[in-house]
């Protein structure tokens, strides 16, 4: 059975993917994260964004990766923590990429809830580092770290050198390293503290 949360979540992401298909792009631009000096930022773009998602395949692996992993931490954590823990990711991948928007000048909206699923996929390294996980494409198993480490890799990569035009890469990479601060802070763990 699929835990609380992870399903609340699920259910949500559906609700407003249809209701972006039936009331359009106005719709649309209310929820996506616009950059500071668009004119047309408004602050709960900080968590809308990451409820509404551009196409049926947007949604499809991002909701594909929240079940997959927010359900396995949401059984170690209960939902209270995986929330403040999803949130948190949410959080920090819009202001990484509101900083890199800023920085580049660009006035391009942010969608998905990407941000947050790479939240999920570096606390479940942190978690269970030596489970096996498999890519779709292509299906090779790696334990969980080395795939969080080696996707990091890419997102840096392709964010640096701007390929793969409209993907947030730096969203993604801001929902890593807020997933990866909150369970150090947790942890007790530099920069937080010396350890437990």
């Amino acid at each position: 059975m699929m835990p609380p949360l992870t399903k609340s979540l699920l259910i949500a992401n559906v609700v407003v993917f249809l209701l972006q298909q039936a009331l359009g792009d106005s719709f649309t631009a209310l929820l996506a994260l616009w950059p500071l000096g668009s004119g047309e930022f408004m602050p709960w773009q900080l968590v809308t964004y990451a409820f509404a998602h551009a196409s049926l395949t947007h949604i499809g692996f991002n909701m594909y990766g929240l079940w997959m992993f927010g359900s396995e931490l949401e059984r170690v954590w209960g939902p209270r923590r995986l929330a403040v823990f999803y949130f948190a990711s949410v959080l920090t991948a819009a202001i990484a990429q509101l900083a890199v928007s800023a920085l580049l000048g660009s006035d391009a909206p942010t969608l998905g809830a990407s941000g947050g699923l790479f939240g999920l996929l570096v606390g479940f390294a942190m978690l269970f580092p030596q489970r096996r996980i498999v890519l779709l494409i292509p299906p090779i198993p790696m334990p969980a770290w080395v795939f969080v480490t080696l996707y990091g890799a890419i997102e840096l990569t392709l964010g640096v050198t701007g390929t793969q035009a409209g993907v947030a890469h730096f969203a993604h990479l801001g929902g890593l390293l807020g997933g990866w601060l909150v369970i150090r802070y947790w942890r007790g763990q530099p920069p937080f503290g010396s350890g437990r």
